[in-house]
């Protein structure tokens, strides 16, 4: 392996997310595995803010596709400028970020070079056979490590495999690479944006905590009676102050087909579990639910599990909890609110 080509899109301020240092990461730990030749390219509107933030990540050269056709996501102009900038440097190997824009033109990109596209891998990794590929299968209970005999090979990492590079800003010298753009693939144009308001937003994938509702803040309390206009006003505070990401147990985002009255912002994208998706926060917190197998399942890349449960036999003290606390969830967390608000 010769050369190992970094890839990132600038967010809308102009940075480098999350997602796409922690690909940085990982192009390094191929760099200094396999001695190939880091390269890091970038493209969208402007990208020089972006390149300068990661000066001293040691690549040898910072090549950049920019200009307004580039600056907001759209298939067929994202697709040249990455097509570009990998034929300008003809790379073994493309590490990037598991980002929506990326996921959506890699695999033609990948078609167009000739090569393969892994998307959503979590890991990549070097060894005396070649370069590996490691993603989970079966809703994350099955981990696989993949050989592609087709080079380039294109690897979108999933938010969450790998620290975050941290290093020296600097001033970084762009190449600037020409993509050629006809008329069609100028015809789709972004009129605006639509985003939840900040107060509403119950999904953030990069938040500290995984705070998960079970079905068990709509069932009778121990007055007999249900509270879950209550219990909305609790969480929906925990999650404003806090700033912490909601998830479901499959029991919660179900029960709404019950006929029983429900959380209204609970839907099936919050669901952790038996979706398959599998949240990377630092810290989770689990409340009214019991711990299922299938639900425990997803929380598998939690570094720490807690949990609020007034059974004390619930699947969460069969040591799926780092912590269990046998409490009213509600009294609970009424105090953690007001100690936040404090």
């Amino acid at each position: 392996m010769k050369t190992v080509l970094f890839l990132a899109h600038p967010e809308s301020d102009g940075s480098l997310g999350k997602v796409a240092l922690e690909a940085l990461t990982a192009a390094k730990s191929l760099v200094e595995k396999s001695g190939a030749d880091l390269v890091a390219a970038l493209f969208g509107g402007d990208v020089q803010p972006a390149a300068d933030t990661i000066a001293g990540c040691g690549a040898s050269r910072f090549l950049g596709v920019s200009g307004d056709d580039f600056a907001q996501p759209r298939y067929a102009s994202d697709a040249a400028a990455i097509e570009a900038l990998c034929r300008s440097v003809n790379p073994d190997v493309v590490v990037c970020g598991s980002t929506s824009r990326i996921n959506r033109v890699l695999p033609g990109v990948a078609h167009r070079l000739g090569g393969c596209g892994e998307l959503n891998a979590t890991a990549v990794d070097v060894d005396d056979n070649g370069v590996t590929v490691a993603r989970w299968f079966y809703r994350q209970r099955m981990r696989a490590v993949l050989r592609r005999e087709k080079h380039p090979l294109l690897v979108a990492l999933g938010s969450g495999s790998y620290p975050a590079w941290q290093g020296d800003a600097g001033s970084a010298q762009i190449e600037k690479v020409d993509a050629e753009l006809g008329d069609a693939c100028t015809r789709t144009a972004v009129i605006g944006q639509q985003a939840p308001q900040s107060g509403a937003q119950t999904i953030r994938p990069d938040a500290d905590l995984l705070f998960v509702a079970g079905a068990g803040w709509m069932k009778k309390q121990t007055d007999g009676q249900t509270h879950v206009s209550e219990a909305e006003t609790i969480i929906l505070d925990t999650l404003k102050k806090s700033q912490a990401s909601l998830g479901g147990s499959k029991s919660v985002v179900d029960i709404s087909g019950e006929g029983v009255e429900v959380l209204s912002f609970m839907t099936h994208l919050n669901q952790v579990g038996q979706t398959g998706a599998v949240p990377r926060h630092p810290k989770g917190l689990a409340t009214c639910c019991h711990g299922e197998e299938p639900h425990v399942v997803g929380w598998r890349f939690i570094n720490e599990r807690r949990a609020i449960n007034l059974d004390p036999n619930c699947g969460w003290a069969h040591g799926k909890a780092d912590v269990l606390y046998v409490a009213d969830a509600f009294e609970v967390m009424r105090k953690v609110n007001a100690l936040m608000e404090e």
